[in-house]
């Protein structure tokens, strides 16, 4: 008997864990569809122009990405350090290389 309620206990649990994943996935996947939604509208409308616009679009592109790497491919949970270091490194990497570019060539 009481094996049959932990069991019953741990599924309660499992399914309410999977229910709260799959609101913030769904949450995570309205936002992204805003976001792109507000990319669109900024290009199409010209409201904003230059090098605002373009820094506008890198700032929502990187929240995208991040919620892609966070709900969608899981970096977020346990077990993930070794990929989330290799992405998150990989991403460093890029910033200092575009970083040094810019200012190579603006120099």
């Amino acid at each position: 008997m009481t094996n049959n309620t932990t069991s019953n206990k741990a599924e309660a649990y499992r399914k309410q864990e999977s229910k709260d994943e799959m609101k913030k996935q769904l949450i995570s996947f309205g936002m992204m569809i805003a976001f792109t939604i507000i990319a669109f509208a900024l290009v199409g409308t010209d409201v904003i122009q230059g090098s605002f616009l373009t820094i506008l679009l890198f700032v929502l592109a990187f929240v995208q990405m991040m919620f892609q790497f966070l709900y969608f491919m899981h970096m977020k949970d346990k077990g993930h350090a070794e990929a989330s270091g290799i992405i998150y490194g990989g991403f460093w990497v890029t910033f200092l290389v575009m970083l040094g570019l810019g200012v190579i060539s603006w120099w």
